[in-house]
């Protein structure tokens, strides 16, 4: 079902300094990009086949401001790679699973990506995602 753990959002206040604090213990940002739908910037760690993705607010409203209005930076969601994305929701709605969104929409890097929400997930607000590659 689950390919490999795409990658583990973290929420930041401020995009530079986090990507200097991250760059001081060795490891090297590759992308940077904005995706306004989701009112964030972000940075692009890769280790592995696995990624970190720094999650800085655009916007007041954006979801990663409200969650660092609410808990303060740090692990915002852990996104799990799928190769099939609509199937995964159905089968998890199917099961009861509670999605945050029951289509996928479009994310950084031009993946497809869908949320299942904390509740559902022992507290852990999970992403499905669906890379081309």
């Amino acid at each position: 079902m689950f390919k490999k753990i795409d990658h583990v959002g973290i929420a930041v206040k401020n995009l530079e300094e986090a990507i200097k604090v991250w760059e001081g213990l060795g490891l090297k940002v590759e992308e940077i990009e904005e995706v306004p739908d989701q009112k964030v910037r972000t940075a692009i760690i890769h280790i592995g086949e696995s990624r970190i993705e720094l999650l800085e607010p655009t916007a007041e409203d954006s979801p990663i401001a409200k969650f660092i209005a609410k808990r303060g930076e740090g692990i915002h969601h852990i996104a799990l790679g799928v190769t099939n994305i609509e199937e995964h929701l159905k089968e998890l709605k199917e099961k009861g699973y509670r999605l945050i969104d029951e289509e996928p929409r479009i994310g950084a890097g031009g993946a497809k990506i869908a949320f299942v929400h904390p509740k559902a997930v022992t507290g852990v607000l999970l992403e499905l995602c669906e890379r081309k590659e």
